[in-house]
């Protein structure tokens, strides 16, 4: 008999294969002048030209990574060679630092200013190397990497608009973001930098980054670690903090750390309660660990990466310490998903809802979203579920 982890499972899987993937495949590839169009329609139709290093290095990515985990499919192979040829052409300056934005045609838009950039492009060489063997993939990688670590304590350089000195903060992305990218990238590392950097980011996500008076993630902390009583000090962004504990989780695993996986569900379950809206559904975008009015204004939207990100950290947080509450809130925050997100007209899924759960706008790419964390948390989902075995007992 089919039990329900199995039915989920499959879900996702045929979300992903027959709806998801083939959405990007179709539109996204620029047969013309390389890379990707991200910016599309609810129909799949390009209404921008731009193109965004996150996005370009985050598709690259992501059809490398099904093609080493999923299936040996050729023409997702030749899209990830054609969007990393682009990106190794046009994504850098003379000193290796990615833009944020190009022209269609690959001309320089926003300077390098934002580190992240170089992250997705890192991620990129290293997950197509893994499917290549080419040497060129690797060492992309590996240099990007270092530069990322040269630059990891002022990431924005010249280009931060904070007055030095007065304030300062660092801030939680780039830490949970290494914490992921270090594992792509370690087969092309000596195992000391592995295991140094992850320990590191370990330290910064959970015990830096934690509060223990709130018992939450914060965005934002003083140099020392100490809570500072300002807008960005505040600041709570559920979906980033839920997204680190799963990559948490995986960390887990590969240093057979039992405790690291139960505080990370212990977390995830403690930011889900706070940041869940008890009047209409669905995950705050933004939270004030006080209470007080966010400096956001988009506060209150409901956006399809919190969602997703959570989706996995429960489903992982269910498969490493079987706690029914995993279970439980997975049921619910599934429900809301795929009721409020997925279109099942044009394909793919909606990205921003108002409060109410309302589409917002009814884009299916643009300068944040693309062929990433949708298909990303499908197949992580899919593939968590598939390993439970039937019958496993409840906590």
């Amino acid at each position: 008999m089919v039990t329900l982890l199995q039915s989920t499972a499959e879900r996702y899987r045929d979300s992903l294969m027959n709806d998801v993937i083939p959405f990007w495949m179709k539109y996204s590839p620029d047969h013309e002048r390389g890379g990707f169009l991200t910016c599309l329609d609810r129909q799949g139709k390009v209404y921008d030209t731009d193109k965004f290093i996150w996005l370009q290095g985050r598709e690259v990515w992501m059809f490398s990574h099904l093609f080493n985990h999923v299936e040996k499919r050729q023409e997702w192979l030749v899209t990830a060679l054609s969007g990393a040829a682009f990106l190794e052409k046009y994504g850098s300056d003379r000193e290796g630092n990615f833009y944020f934005s190009l022209t269609r045609e690959g001309k320089p838009l926003v300077h390098p200013y934002n580190i992240f950039s170089d992250c997705f492009a890192a991620m990129a060489f290293g997950e197509l190397f893994r499917a290549t063997g080419n040497s060129r993939y690797g060492e992309l990688a590996v240099n990007t990497f270092r530069n990322i670590l040269r630059r990891s304590e002022n990431p924005k350089g010249n280009w931060s608009k904070i007055y030095p000195g007065t304030r300062p903060l660092k801030g939680f992305s780039l830490p949970m973001i290494l914490s992921n990218l270090s594992g792509i990238i370690a087969p092309l590392l000596d195992a000391g930098t592995v295991d140094r950097v992850r320990e590191e980011c370990i330290h910064e996500v959970m015990d830096v980054f934690y509060s223990n008076e709130y018992g939450l993630i914060m965005e934002n902390v003083a140099p020392d670690g100490s809570f500072s009583d300002s807008f960005e000090g505040r600041l709570l962004n559920p979906g980033h903090a839920i997204e680190a504990m799963w990559f948490m989780m995986d960390l887990s695993v590969i240093m057979g750390d039992q405790k690291l996986a139960a505080r990370a569900t212990e977390i995830t379950l403690q930011t889900l309660s706070k940041g869940w809206d008890e009047q209409y559904g669905g995950i705050f975008y933004f939270l004030d660990v006080k209470g007080y009015p966010p400096q956001q204004l988009e506060w209150d939207q409901k956006l399809w990466w919190v969602h997703i990100e959570t989706l996995i950290s429960l489903a992982k947080g269910y498969r490493l310490t079987g706690d029914r509450r995993c279970l439980d809130w997975f049921n619910k925050v599934d429900a809301y998903t795929w009721s409020h997100f997925p279109d099942p007209e044009f394909g793919e899924w909606y990205g921003y809802l108002n409060r109410r759960g309302e589409v917002l706008l009814p884009l299916k790419g643009g300068k944040w979203k693309g062929c990433f964390h949708v298909p990303r948390g499908l197949l992580q989902v899919w593939k968590t579920f598939s390993d439970i075995e039937p019958g496993k007992t409840v906590k």
